[in-house]
């Protein structure tokens, strides 16, 4: 069984698309060898930025003989149904078969496909796949018509084995298979031949090239650990420029530079952002102090000098780098001690969106909102609202600007300098940095007060204000990232164990901020949104006009969960129907909307933490679901309590107790809540179960009044023998209709118990 091994030279691969290649090239050569029916051991892909490298180990020498036998028409089926089975299958009339089949003769097609050598399939596959490699950019060069990322040299194929190698016969674009390779470009640009995967590997590195790139990872980390302790210093770790710099070098050596002093005083993050985005150069910094020191470039290749002329030059290049920085630092510094007054009005002829106004129209009411939230996370009020009102404003600065990664980070350092000496000064600062987090499933979640008030009034913000004017994003579709902006608050809420009202939070302020602020921008735009408010309302509103049900209805909207207060109007008209506080109506929708995309948020949240979907189903029926941190509690609590035998025991009583009480108000048309006695109990078993009723009532309802889950459901385990013990001691449809009263009144009171902690009718089992 041969080895297959192939390379695919070419100039140089950005580094960002060499992971993504590799796996491309796997997937495409070995489904395509498994289709034309080869078999293989293993397979491993591999990349530097000069070339692609795929070798199979165990392929098979040949694809098996295939015998398909096909069936046709009838014998006496139409000419025209006869012709299109031949040309399907390319046989001559005279090599079908006749053969019986039920009550007729049929045609029959055998075709026999031989088996083909591994070369030919392999050279078939390859050229297929480099033809239609799926690169994110591609392009064309010299009079061919291959596209390539970069211009492809040569291409080396063989399959070897016991007996040697064998290059496989292949032309793609002028360019020929043969057996050959180069080395690294400076260092080793000669070519040579190989005869297979170990004498490929092996040669490469003779020749200054390291193929793998997590061996380049590696080599390229542990040099820079080990040069930054030689000096004290620590090496900051950043695993995407690791895995980008192992992308730009065959044979990486790792340099160790200091920055000036004149560099020093900048923030780290600055120093940081800086060199890794303009020059792909890591930080040191000193562990004492914690400040950037020092910085590590790698070079491409080896020089007689150990690469202190290339150190040099990446000094030089790098000071004019932070010249710039520190440039935009010392400016933005005097901005910030001014108090940041100029970025605050800038931020008025910046629109956040022309439907809700501009980013000071939005700072706005997010500094409201987040006035309203602080005492709810035990934030001070004062603090929230300015934290609020400078979050932002570094969007102005001429640093984020520059480095627009850097928004919040450098928030943080000017709010410091407008506040130096002010009460709260550290907690407003630290909110300006993380009022963004967390930004996704693995971010870390702020869990200073007024950084965890501001973090939610920004993105409830975002989400009330996109609800108002969109609503809920569809399918796949999210161009403002509500669900991620919906995942922060969650996160928000539950990690930090927030007990807090959403839909008051949402209806109090942030939904009747975003729909006023729709309903305020330019006339155009106002036009058009009061346009959408009216065409979405118009049957619901002429429903509740013309509905004699509705006007006695003192909660207003009722049935359909809407308010109004008069009953004649032209709901065609803006003017008209304004009477009716359509802007409250579509407020409350706003709310509503939000809230069922949050409990479909946090069905996928819990999920993911292992919570069954009928049990979430079951505590989202219950009251006060929009306190997100409730009702993970009271999820996790449920699911722990039904994992026991007294939990699915329970369960089972008590979807038998809702049955046969759900049965007999259907059948007698009466609702059976009320006068259970226990001085009609017939058996010792009833009289047990009123006993233990008596007892988990007198335990779950303060239980559940103190959010104490745990106690709630121990409670409930309680109820399991007796529950059992009655059903099976007593008939419930008693032939005294006293008695069968009083029994069905008691199943009322097993369920009306255990619906104090969760639905269970949406249990499963």
């Amino acid at each position: 069984m041969p080895d297959l091994l192939i390379e695919l030279f070419s100039e140089e691969i950005p580094a960002r698309m060499q992971g993504r290649a590799r796996d491309d090239l796997k997937k495409l050569v070995t489904d395509g060898l498994v289709e034309a029916g080869l078999t293989y051991e293993s397979a491993g892909a591999f990349s530097t930025p000069r070339r692609l490298v795929l070798t199979l180990t165990g392929l098979t020498a040949e694809s098996r003989a295939v015998r398909e036998e096909r069936k046709g028409p009838r014998t006496d089926a139409p000419a025209q149904a006869l012709d299109g089975f031949l040309r399907a299958t390319g046989l001559r009339l005279d090599q079908l078969e006749k053969r019986a089949d039920k009550k007729a003769e049929v045609y029959f097609a055998v075709l026999e496909k031989p088996g083909r050598p591994a070369a030919e399939i392999v050279a078939e596959v390859l050229e297929r796949t480099i033809r239609n490699f799926p690169w994110p950019k591609s392009m064309r060069w010299g009079t061919g018509n291959l596209r390539w990322v970069r211009p492809l040299h040569s291409i080396l194929c063989l399959l070897s084995d016991e007996g040697g190698a064998a290059v496989v016969p292949l032309v793609v674009d002028g360019i020929t298979a043969g057996n050959t390779t180069g080395g690294h470009r400076f260092m080793a640009p000669a070519r040579f031949a190989v005869r297979g995967f170990d004498d490929y590997a092996a040669k490469l590195r003779r020749a200054y090239v390291m193929l793998d790139s997590a061996e380049r990872e590696a080599h390229i980390w542990n040099d820079a650990q080990n040069q930054a302790f030689a000096r004290g210093l620590e090496l900051v770790p950043d695993a995407a420029l690791l895995t980008e710099v192992a992308g730009l070098v065959e044979w990486p050596v790792v340099l160790m530079g200091a920055i000036g002093a004149d560099f020093l005083h900048l923030p780290p993050e600055v120093l940081q952002t800086s060199m890794r985005e303009h020059q792909k150069f890591f930080s040191v910094k000193n562990p004492k102090t914690g400040r950037i020191e020092g910085f590590v470039t790698v070079a491409n290749r080896e020089t007689a000098d150990n690469g202190a002329t290339i150190l040099q030059g990446n000094q030089k290049v790098l000071s004019a780098r932070l010249s710039d920085a520190r440039f935009f630092w010392e400016n933005d510094l005097r901005v910030a001690k001014a108090g940041m007054a100029d970025w605050a009005e800038g931020l008025q002829a910046v629109t956040f969106h022309n439907k809700l106004g501009s980013q000071a129209d939005r700072i706005a009411r997010i500094a409201a909102l987040a006035r309203e939230i602080a005492p709810l996370v035990g934030a001070d009020p004062d603090q929230a609202e300015r934290a609020a009102q400078l979050a932002k404003l570094d969007l102005r600065s001429a640093m984020v600007g520059e480095f627009p990664e850097l928004q919040g980070t450098m928030g943080r350092y000017y709010a410091l300098e407008a506040l130096k000496g002010q009460d709260g000064c550290e907690a407003i600062a630290n909110a300006a940095r993380d009022h963004y987090s967390p930004l996704g499933p693995s971010d870390a979640v702020p869990s200073e007060p007024v950084s965890v008030a501001v973090a939610l009034a920004d993105k409830i913000d975002t989400l009330t204000g996109f609800w108002a004017t969109f609503g809920f994003p569809t399918g796949s579709a999210d161009p403002f990232a509500l669900r991620r902006a919906a995942l922060g608050v969650l996160r928000l809420i539950v990690e930090n164990d927030l007990n807090v009202s959403l839909y008051e939070i949402f209806y109090g302020g942030a939904a009747k901020n975003a729909v006023k602020a729709a309903d305020s921008t330019d006339p155009k735009t106002q036009a058009e949104f009061r346009g959408m408010i009216i065409a979405k309302y118009r049957d619901l509103l002429a429903e509740f006009a013309t509905n004699p049900k509705y006007h006695h209805d003192k909660q207003g909207f009722g049935a359909i969960r809407r308010k109004a207060d008069n009953f004649e109007f032209d709901y065609s008209d803006w003017g008209a129907v304004s009477a009716y506080n359509i802007l409250q109506l579509h407020e409350i929708e706003v709310t509503e909307d939000l809230l069922t995309f949050f409990h479909d948020r946090l069905k996928v949240f819990l999920k993911d933490q292992g919570i069954r979907h009928d049990v979430i189903d079951a505590c989202l029926a219950m009251p006060g679901n929009d306190d997100l941190t409730l009702l993970v509690k009271r999820a996790e609590a449920l699911q722990a309590f039904l994992k026991t035998e007294d939990g699915t025991n329970l369960l089972q009583g008590f979807k038998r107790a809702n049955n046969i009480l759900t049965q007999a108000e259907t059948k007698d048309g009466v609702e059976y809540s009320f006068g259970a006695d226990v001085k009609f109990a017939e058996t010792e078993e009833e009289r047990a179960l009123f006993a233990a009723l008596d007892a988990g009532e007198a335990a779950i309802t303060p239980a559940m009044a103190a959010e104490d889950f745990g106690a709630a459901m121990a409670a409930m385990a309680q109820l399991r023998a007796p529950i059992d013990a009655f059903f099976t001691a007593v008939q419930v449809n008693s032939d005294n209709a006293i008695v069968r009263r009083n029994r069905l009144n008691l199943l009322h009171r097993i369920r009306a118990l255990v619906a104090q902690v969760a639905d269970l009718t949406k249990v499963e089992g």
